[in-house]
């Protein structure tokens, strides 16, 4: 690793394009499962209009925005996820994608309906596989990114044991806890030695 720290901010920018792919994906599948798909025109008899059902990718096939909903899940878990945990999130979110892409493309060509409006289950097709893609990557590289929060764990000290809160090594008693007070009272800093 370099001085610049050129490949901790690779991996970060690397880590934030595939979150952002991810969660483009999953809302590109769940918003594409909430339009309309079919229009199912029922005829009826001659005075009355033709009876006119609307069908959404939700009605067709109801799982398919809870699965884009778990890749959004995903896209989380990805962040607060390290090592084999990130890897594992990332197949996963492999999986997602194959079952969205596959749920999509069955929901534009083998429903059986006459008129279905292919844009939306194409876009569906295509979150999937945007999702899918952010999972591979996921599982290929995850491991060597940086992890959340990892800047707020407690290092390590060198150079001697922990210090005691308490010189005793027992509870602050009422003397030690009101001479805090006063300590506090006249401007004092009782946390300094």
């Amino acid at each position: 690793m370099s001085d610049t720290g050129e490949p901790s901010s690779t991996g970060r920018r690397a880590l934030a394009y595939t979150v952002l792919l991810c969660l483009l994906g999953a809302a590109l599948a769940v918003f594409a499962a909430t339009r309309t798909w079919a229009v199912e025109v029922i005829a009826r008899p001659a005075p009355l209009p033709a009876a006119r059902t609307v069908h959404s990718g939700t009605d067709l096939l109801p799982w398919l925005p809870a699965l884009a909903l778990v890749g959004l899940a995903g896209a989380g878990a990805v962040l607060g996820t390290r090592g084999l945990g990130r890897r594992l999130v990332g197949g996963l979110l492999a999986a997602v994608g194959v079952g969205v892409a596959i749920g999509g493309a069955y929901g534009g060509f083998g429903t059986g309906h006459d008129d279905i409006r292919l844009a939306w289950p194409l876009l569906c097709v295509l979150g999937g596989l945007l999702t899918m893609v952010a999972g591979g990557i996921t599982t290929a590289r995850g491991a060597t990114w940086p992890v959340m929060g990892a800047r707020y764990e407690r290092s390590p000290r060198r150079g001697g044991p922990e210090p005691d809160p308490a010189p005793d090594g027992g509870r602050l008693d009422g003397r030690r806890t009101r001479a805090a007070w006063d300590a506090l009272d006249r401007g004092e800093d009782p946390t300094v030695s």
